[in-house]
């Protein structure tokens, strides 16, 4: 959002647009892309249950092979392998023996507390690469300084996602800056 809030000053001043009213619009842009985010998260949330739903009922329901080569199927990674046939055969029983869901899914307040913090999550993260354009009165300095905010950005966010992989990894704290630079190089080429 930062990259695209910068583009669209570069294109909108360049045709003589006052810098203020851009703000603006681009703020409102954010906030309209919070809302769809917030909503997006909302119905993958729904879909997600709803799908989970239907592979038990699906398990449920199929004869015993093919219900322990399903469930087997839906384990993570290896795990379906290191459980033998009565282990699973075990977690098939507790998964008949549970009453089936009644109604459709519907959105939780859960869905709803998640929404909006995704929202006020895509509307705070456009305010610290503001900030030059309303401290600095050349545009092209701001913009700049602008794009270099949302690099910090991006490498603290990379740093985040390092810690949530686990000890020993740069991985992430490298590709996130280093992506973000190429979207930045390639956004100032295509004239934002």
């Amino acid at each position: 959002m930062a990259l695209t809030f910068t583009g669209t000053m570069s294109v909108a001043t360049a045709n003589g647009e006052d810098v203020r009213s851009v703000l603006w619009a681009a703020l409102g842009c954010n906030i309209a892309w919070g809302i769809v985010d917030g909503t997006i998260h909302v119905l993958t949330s729904v879909t997600e249950r709803a799908r989970t739903r239907a592979r038990r009922l699906a398990i449920r329901r199929a004869g015993d092979g093919e219900a322990l080569a399903r469930l087997r199927a839906l384990l993570p990674e290896g795990s379906g392998q290191a459980l033998d046939d009565g282990q699973l055969r075990t977690l098939l029983d507790w998964l008949r023996a549970e009453p089936e869901p009644d109604g459709p899914e519907r959105i939780t307040p859960d869905d709803l507390r998640a929404a909006v913090a995704i929202f006020a999550l895509v509307v705070i993260a456009t305010m610290p690469p503001v900030v030059p354009f309303r401290l600095i009165d050349d545009l092209h300095g701001a913009m700049r300084l602008s794009n270099a905010i949302a690099l910090a950005m991006l490498f603290a966010i990379g740093w985040s996602l390092d810690r949530q992989i686990g000890p020993g990894t740069l991985r992430m704290r490298i590709a996130t800056p280093l992506i973000g630079s190429v979207l930045v190089i390639v956004t100032i080429a295509l004239g934002g």
